[in-house]
């Protein structure tokens, strides 16, 4: 009877994990905000493009002002994935899938804690920090899906596993040649899913350095190599590469920028890096040396990048929870330790699928999708089949998924495929700077939708263009008649 009641009894990692589930779907107004970045609308039209031509974009299927050009679908693995998601279930589905994935992260990161041997008490005190840090990207967007991989597989070679001979001698059990095959399995399915693929080997290679190991690159090895076998091959590293690589392009993508420590409630994120140090520090004077170098590159690229913020919480906590738990003697050790053994009785998976339909209820009667606060919902339908429209790349995605893929954009948030060159024109134009003008007529737009405070609403008007519907949101202008 004691199994099948664990079945339905949720231990402290499920019992969060739901928890963030319906924190993030309805207090957070994730039924909406996880759209507030409108990339999710190309994203899950590109999966429903695959899905039904049954081959992936070569050119761009978007826009007017690259039209034909060469483009990487480098996410295309969560694209159909979404955009099947789509066509069943709507926007509310989508939701609902990207809160699962948040709440799987969740329980995974507790996962975690245990693996390391932390304290049951610490992980409940970080939690908070946790999803403070990653709420700052909590998306509808395949990075979401990348978090999982992230933690999976620092998670695999963190365990061990005491009938393992190579995990008894090296502290990991990825390096077990029986395990190749799922190593190079499990990389491959990443790289189809997401391009933070390039962390499996950098997180596999710290390990291997912090233990001074040679025997530990083989897994390293095989997880640079395997993720070749993606539709684009070696090309895709390349891409990749070139575009992390483009410090002139990332300049101008507002996430890779370091993270505002000063905005409204960055207090807890400072004290969650302050915590990832801290557990750095602290694995380098246990001389836990492969912790200590996961700390430090971790703890540098979040301080470089906002975007890497909630991947350095959801490894180097657990990290830093482990070492404070083996280096100070706290009084409740004896306390967290009995509630830690309670806590593993229980499983409580069978509620999963009762917490996933009721959230989906709920989806049901909340407006789910593109918030018309921030986006043109309203102000779409006056818009002319045949325009050439300008709009900003805050819309782009929007306008995309709205007109299924068959209006062409001007500009959408695929930074890596419009490049420097055309940003930094972009920026000139919209910023209203010295041959603005000349850059506008260029493009021959034959309306412009764009935010009300938008800079170039007032320059428009004062060339002649007037407006053909405003609301509360979005402008729509048209140009002065010849």
């Amino acid at each position: 009877m004691r199994p099948l009641i664990a079945w339905f009894v949720p231990d402290l990692a499920l019992a969060t994990a739901t928890i963030t589930l319906f924190y993030c779907l309805f207090f957070f107004q994730g039924y909406q905000k996880l759209f507030r970045d409108s990339d999710a609308g190309w994203h899950i039209r590109t999966g429903e493009a695959i899905l039904a031509s049954g081959h992936l974009p070569r050119t761009d299927p978007y826009s007017f002002s690259r039209e034909g050009e060469p483009w990487f679908a480098w996410e295309w693995g969560s694209d159909v994935l979404v955009g099947a998601i789509d066509r069943a279930a709507g926007l509310r589905g989508v939701a609902l899938f990207y809160g699962g994935v948040i709440a799987a992260g969740v329980w995974l990161w507790f996962r975690l804690h245990w693996d390391l041997g932390g304290d049951f008490l610490l992980a409940c005190a970080m939690a908070p920090l946790l999803l403070s840090t990653c709420e700052i990207h909590w998306l509808a967007r395949p990075h979401v899906i990348g978090w999982l991989f992230v933690l999976a597989l620092f998670r695999g070679q963190a365990t061990q596993l005491p009938n393992c001979k190579v995990s008894r001698q090296f502290g990991s059990c990825v390096a077990c040649p029986q395990n190749s095959v799922e190593i190079a399995v499990f990389m491959i399915i990443w790289a189809n899913m997401h391009a933070s693929f390039f962390l499996g080997p950098v997180i596999l290679a710290v390990h291997a350095a912090g233990l001074r190991k040679a025997e530990l690159l083989w897994p390293t090895a095989i997880a640079t190599i395997a993720p070749l076998a993606n539709p684009y091959g070696w090309h895709l590293y390349a891409h990749v590469f070139r575009y992390l690589a483009d410090s002139e392009l990332l300049s101008r993508i507002s996430e890779f920028q370091s993270f505002d420590f000063h905005s409204a409630g960055a207090g807890q994120i400072i004290a969650a890096l302050i915590l990832a140090i801290a557990g750095g520090t602290l694995s380098l004077v246990r001389r836990r040396y492969e912790h200590f170098l996961l700390a430090l590159v971790f703890s540098v690229l979040a301080l470089r990048s906002a975007r890497m913020l909630p991947i350095a919480a959801l490894l180097l906590l657990p990290v830093a929870n482990g070492a404070i738990t083996a280096t100070f003697h706290f009084p409740w050790r004896d306390y967290a330790k009995r509630l830690r053994e309670l806590d593993s009785l229980w499983k409580g998976y069978g509620l999963v699928p009762i917490a996933m339909g009721a959230a989906f209820s709920l989806l049901r009667i909340v407006p789910a999708g593109f918030s018309p606060e921030d986006f043109p919902v309203a102000a779409y339908p006056h818009v002319a089949e045949d325009a050439r429209l300008f709009a900003p790349d805050k819309f782009g995605g929007y306008l995309i998924y709205r007109s299924n893929g068959t209006r062409k954009v001007f500009f959408d948030g695929r930074s890596d495929f419009y490049g420097p060159d055309f940003l930094k024109r972009y920026s000139r134009m919209v910023q209203l700077r010295p041959g603005w003008r000349d850059i506008w007529d260029s493009f021959h737009f034959t309306q412009a939708l764009m935010p009300n405070d938008f800079p170039l609403v007032w320059a428009l008007e004062q060339i002649g263009w007037r407006p053909l519907y405003q609301d509360g949101t979005a402008i729509l202008l048209t140009p002065p008649a010849t």
